[in-house]
């Protein structure tokens, strides 16, 4: 049995965090019909939350749906293109995400450990500590090797996308690898993931 309350404020919250998402302007092909781009990612957020784990707590389900709220509005050519430029970017975001969350809580009902937990999962407090944490991070790579990557790897070069390999595998428990490794992965991402494990 799935954890929710209240089935009609959970509902509401996921519809609100799915409005937002229909707001981007970049569209993708899912399922044979064009979508908002950050629908489409948090749509297969969910769908691999339950590949991982059956019965997610209804905070895990939340935040999985709402971990990339409006992303696009905060784009990376905003911050400088180095490593420092990077993470202040990423530490936006999540605080970005994990406020507008809170936002939508609030606005549907929800209490305020409901609506501090959301946050925490989506500021990834506690990685390696927190269950619920990795379990979302196992959920991210996943969503990001099945969808994402080989995208990625054409716009970089291959050292620089095995290491990314190498630091995305380490942030994954030993069930989320196990789980990546029997993905239906083109050739391409197959070679690039076997040289960056060595296998």
């Amino acid at each position: 049995m799935v954890m929710v309350q209240d089935q009609e404020r959970f509902n509401a919250a996921i519809a609100r965090f799915d409005a937002l998402n229909s707001e981007d302007p970049h569209t993708e092909e899912y399922k044979g019909k064009m979508y908002p781009k950050e629908l489409v990612y948090a749509m297969r957020m969910t769908e691999w939350l339950f590949k991982v784990e059956p019965q997610p707590s209804e905070p895990l389900q939340l935040a999985v749906r709402s971990q990339h709220l409006r992303r696009w509005t905060i784009p990376r050519s905003n911050y400088p293109m180095d490593l420092a430029g990077y993470n202040k970017w990423r530490n936006s975001l999540r605080k970005f995400h994990a406020d507008l969350a809170g936002e939508v809580l609030q606005e549907t009902g929800y209490d305020v450990n409901t609506i501090e937990r959301v946050q925490f999962l989506i500021l990834k407090r506690q990685l390696k500590i927190d269950e619920e944490v990795q379990l979302l991070e196992d959920v991210i790579c996943l969503v990001f090797l099945e969808n994402y990557f080989l995208d990625f790897a054409q716009q970089h070069n291959e050292d620089k996308v095995v290491d990314v390999i190498q630091k995305t595998w380490r942030k994954m428990t030993p069930r989320g690898q196990e789980m990546a490794l029997n993905l239906n992965m083109p050739p391409e991402t197959q070679r690039l993931v076997g040289k960056a494990l060595a296998l």
